[in-house]
């Protein structure tokens, strides 16, 4: 083999794959959505939830973008210095299936106050088309662990 050849097969052999860069930005879609949901950002909710949601909700809830959107607009701020949410995820699986992707996770809530602090956990699992280059979630469903 010549170099020209060799050097051409180390590029490609260390050359990320598609489905890990799919891989890796849907978990760092999720972290920042997960970010932006404890800060109760429209924007980034806009930018998670693709317009043909089904999400049905820990409490049996079944809504949509439109009712997401509604409710994180019509939410008051916070009063100052009142204890906010922490959203993390832990055992994040990511199963892709070329433009669709099955997120499944542990949700972490955490309320600190200075009294306590409060943690939930809820097992996600997210359905994510790719459309136009960008993931969004078509799926949801939440459900609290005891």
């Amino acid at each position: 083999m010549t170099l020209a050849p060799a050097i051409l097969l180390s590029l490609v052999l260390a050359a990320p794959s598609p489905v890990a860069k799919d891989s890796v930005a849907l978990h760092t879609l999720l972290n920042e959505f997960l970010a932006g949901a404890s800060r109760n950002d429209a924007a980034m909710h806009d930018r998670f939830w693709a317009d043909d949601l089904i999400y049905t909700g820990s409490s049996g809830r079944r809504i949509g973008k439109a009712d997401i959107m509604k409710d994180v607009r019509s939410a008051p701020p916070p009063p100052p210095g009142s204890p906010q949410p922490l959203f993390t995820a832990e055992d994040v699986h990511i199963h892709l299936y070329g433009n669709a992707a099955l997120v499944a996770f542990r949700l972490v809530a955490t309320t600190v106050t200075p009294e306590s602090t409060s943690v939930a956990h809820y097992l996600n699992s997210g359905m994510f088309l790719k459309r136009a280059g960008r993931w969004q979630a078509v799926g949801w469903q939440a459900t609290k662990q005891p």
